[in-house]
This record gives structure tokens, C-alpha cells and sequence, in this order.
């Protein structure tokens, strides 16, 4: 349901949209447990303009960094050039530190690694771990780059940390598929979902 302000302010509701708008629905493509899992990947195709990978409690074998990277070569490679920024926002139990940084060592300019999605899961006590979405818009286009966007919150040592990531895939080439990873060790469990956005 949208909603809609009228000429004297009042609030009114619009229950459908016009048939030239799309309603944006997400359909579940494909769902991965990681289960000490050393990389998770997916593959995409040309179904869908939008994709929204959902990370549900991922929890590491080690404290580190989850990431991302994208192959346009069915998986075989995943060093796609990517340009990306990245702040974060943390505070702790104790309510005796803040702090809102971006964060320069994080970001890539014309890179290839892989692109970091958490500040860092701890991996000490059972509960420590991240959640989080990441969108990446028209992978199958061959005409512009890819843009992405992506917003995660883990648990780390009682720290709440807030990761924004967003960047380009600088490539004309479709992207066909999309590989997780710790920065090192295992992703130990957690579930990643995939959906497809018309």
C-alpha cells in the first residue's frame, strides 16, 4: 500500500498502483547455510534487473571481515575491477565509546580484491555475529557498470558496528556470479539468502 498526501495535506492511501508500475516484488531465488563453509557463492542470470542477498546471523570461525566479490566468467575468477567507499558507525555496551568514521583503508579505487561488507564479526562467544543485505543493481547489462549498495550490522567483543558499503563493478561484461568469503578462516554458520527484485 503507498500513501499519498492531498492538496489540503491529508493522508490517503493508494491500494494499487498504476498496471505501467512495477509492484518491486521479491521472489526467493536460492538459500545457502554455511556450516564452516571457506566461500559461499551464487550464480545470477539475466531474470532480474535487481538482486538483494540477505546475510542471516553469519557467524565466523575467527574474528574477521566478511566480503564480497563478482566473477563475468561463471565463477571461474573472482578479481572483477571495483571502485567502493565505506563508513562506519560503532558503539558499545558500556556507553563509553561512539564513533562515525569513514573508513579510507576499507574503500578500493580501481581494485580487485574483495569487497568488505562488516568492520569485523568476533568469533569468541556463541551470540557474536552479522546480519545484513547487499543490492546489486543490473548485473546482466552489458552496456554500464554495476552499482551496489549495502548496509550490515555485526557484534563484535559488546561493540554494535553499523557497516555503509557502496560502490561500481567498473565492467561492461555481465556479471554472472557472486562469492562470500571471511577475509580468512571459515564463515562457521549463518544463512545467506538470494532474491530477485522485478
Amino acid at each position: 500500500m503507498a500513501l499519498n498526501f492531498a492538496n489540503n495535506n491529508s493522508l490517503s492511501a493508494i491500494t494499487t498502483l498504476p498496471a505501467s508500475i512495477s509492484g518491486g516484488a521479491m521472489t526467493l531465488i536460492s538459500e545457502q547455510t554455511a556450516s564452516s563453509s571457506a566461500t559461499i557463492s551464487f550464480s545470477l542470470d539475466d531474470s532480474y534487473d535487481v538482486y538483494c542477498f540477505k546475510f542471516i546471523n553469519i557467524h565466523p570461525s575467527t574474528t574477521e571481515s566478511f566480503r564480497f566479490q563478482a566473477s563475468t566468467d561463471g565463477g571461474s575468477n573472482y578479481n572483477t575491477t571495483v571502485t567502493n567507499t565505506y563508513f562506519h558507525a560503532q558503539h558499545d555496551e558500556a556507553d563509553t565509546f561512539t564513533n562515525l568514521t569513514y573508513d579510507g583503508g576499507n574503500d578500493q579505487a580501481q581494485g580487485t580484491g574483495f569487497v568488505r561488507l562488516h568492520q569485523g564479526i568476533d568469533h569468541d562467544n556463541a551470540d557474536e555475529n552479522g546480519s545484513g543485505f547487499l543490492y546489486l543493481y543490473n548485473p546482466s547489462s552489458t552496456t554500464f557498470v554495476k552499482h551496489f549498495i549495502a548496509r550490515n550490522v555485526d557484534m563484535a567483543n559488546g561493540y554494535m558496528q553499523d557497516a555503509h558499503v557502496s560502490g561500481y563493478f567498473n565492467t561492461t561484461s555481465s556479471i554472472n556470479a557472486i562469492q562470500f568469503k571471511m577475509n580468512s578462516g571459515n564463515i562457521d554458520s549463518g544463512v545467506i539468502k538470494l532474491y530477485g527484485i522485478s
